[in-house]
C-alpha cells in the first residue's frame, strides 16, 4: 500500500514538472492585456541602442515608386535620429525624437532646424505613410489601455489581439489601434489605425521578424495609407546594437550633420 502511495505521488511530481515548464512559454500563460503591451514595449525597445540602415520605398496608387536610403539611430525607448542619405533631393532631412514629447526637424535646403508644434506631429513625415507622431519612439503601455479582444490559438500563427485606447489626458490623432501580437515573443505584426471618427485608416504589417543576436527584429514593415491608397515600405539593410551610442548624437546639434 505504501509503495502505491509513493508511486502515485512520483507521478503527480512528474506531472506537475511538465506543467511548469510549459508554463514557462509564454504561449502558456495568462496576461492581462497590458502585461501583453508592456511585454511589446519591452521587445521592441529591448536594445540599448540601435543603428539601423533601411531601404524606403513610397508606392502610389498606380503601382510608381520611389525609393529612399535612410538612417535611423535610437538609444532607450525615448531618443530617436532618422536621417535621409538619398535622393539628392531629400539628402540631409532629419527628425529628432527626445523626451517629453520634444520633436525637432532639420531641412538642409533652409539649414534650419525646427520644432514640431503639436498640431503638426499627425501631419505625414517627407511624403511618407508615417506621421511624424508615428516614427517617434513609442512606449506603447504608458500611452495606451489596453483590452484583449481575442486570444487567436487556431491560426498559423498564434496571436494576441489588443484594442489600444490612449490614456486619460493623452491626445492622439487615432481614437484606437488594433494591434495583433504573437505570442511566442510578443513582437506586433500587424497594427490598425482608427479615425476619431472611428473609421480604419492605416494599417502597418511587420514581417519578416527573426531574432538578430538576442533581440528579435521585423526585418520589412509596410504602413498602408487607405484613404491616399499609398504605401510606405521599409526594409531593413543592416542593423547595429547595443555600440554604447552618446546622448550628444541625439542632440539638435547633429541633427545637421551629414
Amino acid at each position: 500500500m505504501e509503495r502505491i502511495k509513493i508511486l502515485f505521488l512520483m507521478f503527480v511530481l512528474l506531472i506537475s514538472g511538465f506543467a511548469f515548464a510549459d508554463g514557462n512559454n509564454s504561449q502558456s500563460q495568462e496576461f492581462t492585456a497590458q502585461q501583453i503591451l508592456k511585454n511589446v514595449d519591452e521587445v521592441i525597445n529591448a536594445p540599448k541602442d540601435q543603428e539601423i540602415t533601411v531601404e524606403m520605398i513610397l508606392i502610389d496608387k498606380k503601382g510608381d515608386e520611389k525609393v529612399r536610403k535612410v538612417k535611423i539611430w535610437q538609444k532607450g525607448s525615448d531618443k530617436r535620429m532618422v536621417k535621409f542619405l538619398s535622393p539628392a533631393d531629400v539628402k540631409g532631412l532629419a527628425f529628432l525624437n527626445l523626451p517629453n514629447d520634444m520633436m525637432y526637424l532639420y531641412l538642409p535646403a533652409f539649414r534650419k532646424i525646427r520644432r514640431i508644434a503639436s498640431h503638426v506631429k499627425n501631419t505625414n513625415f517627407a511624403g511618407t505613410d508615417f506621421t511624424y507622431d508615428d516614427i517617434a519612439s513609442t512606449n506603447y503601455s504608458e500611452i495606451y489601455d489596453a483590452k484583449l479582444l481575442k486570444s487567436n490559438d487556431q491560426s498559423k500563427e498564434q496571436l494576441y489581439e489588443l484594442e489600444l485606447a490612449p490614456k486619460e489626458g493623452i491626445k492622439k490623432e487615432y481614437s484606437k489601434l488594433i494591434m495583433a501580437v504573437r505570442k511566442d515573443n510578443f513582437y506586433p505584426v500587424k497594427i490598425e489605425f482608427y479615425s476619431k471618427e472611428g473609421k480604419l485608416v492605416k494599417v502597418m504589417e511587420n514581417s519578416k521578424i527573426e531574432k538578430e543576436g538576442k533581440y528579435w527584429i521585423a526585418k520589412q514593415a509596410l504602413m498602408h495609407d487607405l484613404d491616399k491608397e499609398h504605401k510606405t515600405k521599409m526594409i531593413i539593410l543592416e542593423i547595429k546594437f547595443d555600440q554604447n551610442l552618446g546622448d550628444e548624437l541625439f542632440s539638435k546639434r547633429y541633427l545637421k550633420r551629414r
